[in-house]
């Protein structure tokens, strides 16, 4: 549980992740429209996207020659269950989450983040 909660967390903690987490809340997306608004090499995002992959966060398939992403909203249930151990923190609504994340994209756009 420890690996996959460390993987969880480490993902989360990159804001371009974030973002890319927020951009899959709409729909699947191909690498390459995932790659779109940032302005970094394909190189980088593919790089971001394997660590959101092995966290588990999103899948990964391919449908013919192009690799499309999909978020598996399911993958935080583990953090959420570790976080209301502390009974700090309220259950995790995904509506909630899912705002959270497309204030962060909002953010991050206009904030210059990438």
């Amino acid at each position: 549980m420890t690996d996959r909660l460390d993987a969880t967390f480490a993902a989360l903690a990159d804001p371009t992740r974030r973002r890319i987490l927020a951009m899959l809340l709409e729909d699947d997306m191909a690498v390459t429209d995932v790659a779109d608004p940032f302005e970094m090499s394909l190189a980088a995002i593919s790089k971001h996207l394997m660590v959101l992959t092995a966290a588990g966060l999103i899948s990964q398939e391919k449908r013919g020659r192009v690799k499309w992403c999909k978020l598996e909203p399911d993958a935080l249930r583990e953090a959420t269950v570790w976080m209301q151990g502390f009974g700090l923190f309220e259950p995790v609504n995904l509506d909630d989450f899912e705002r959270f994340l497309e204030s962060e994209f909002v953010f991050g756009r206009e904030g210059g983040e990438d």
